[in-house]
């Protein structure tokens, strides 16, 4: 396991309604599939501190992940902050490196194809190096579609048509699964149909 020890202070409840989103703390790195008591990891808070109204305080971890802490509760790991000049040292666990989570598409998607798309992973950053946990895979039909988002229609049927703004167009339909819709809309995918122009020319 690798770990930075750091100069850090344990801040009060008061100081950490003080921080913003954007403020770097680290808090415990124990969740509830791996215990790593002692270790802290680098985190930023969900949501500013002066929206904080009682109870624990969220924060999200470097690696992905929601934590709850109790600043005020002696019992609790706390949240503390990097200072040298702070009276306590914490052991910072590091990164071992990162997971792709990619929607990635591969023409004709043969095996050998895929084959070849992971030995050259492995030639990039080294043989063994490059480990497959988790493979879904999925053909797509070869379609070009038009991808909307469509207001959702509020308040009494039968009024004015929803009002539509197109996201994209893509040959391929999964793409609609990958495009994070507004609020209030809801998505809408067709075949595409070209525009036709029948404006007469001189």
């Amino acid at each position: 396991m690798n770990t930075e020890k750091i100069a850090a202070r344990r801040l009060s409840l008061e100081e950490v309604t003080n921080l913003g989103v954007n403020d770097r703390i680290f808090v415990s790195a124990d969740t509830a599939e791996l215990k790593l008591p002692d270790c802290y990891v680098p985190a930023f808070l969900t949501k500013s501190g002066e929206d904080f109204e009682g109870g624990s305080i969220t924060a999200r971890t470097a690696f992905q992940e929601e934590v709850s802490c109790l600043p005020d509760d002696e019992n609790d790991a706390g949240i503390y902050l990097a200072d040298d000049n702070g009276s306590e040292t914490i052991e910072v666990l590091q990164s071992a490196g990162v997971v792709l989570d990619l929607a990635l598409f591969v023409p004709g998607g043969d095996k050998g194809a895929l084959t070849a798309l992971y030995a050259a992973a492995r030639q990039a950053f080294g043989a063994d190096v490059v480990q497959i946990w988790r493979q879904g895979l999925k053909e797509v039909p070869d379609v070009k579609v038009d991808i909307f988002e469509e207001q959702i229609p509020r308040g009494r049927k039968g009024g004015d048509s929803p009002k539509r703004d197109r996201r994209a167009i893509d040959t391929y339909p999964t793409r609609a699964d990958f495009i994070e819709f507004s609020a209030g809309w809801k998505p809408v995918v067709e075949i595409h149909r070209p525009v036709v122009d029948d404006t007469p020319t001189i």
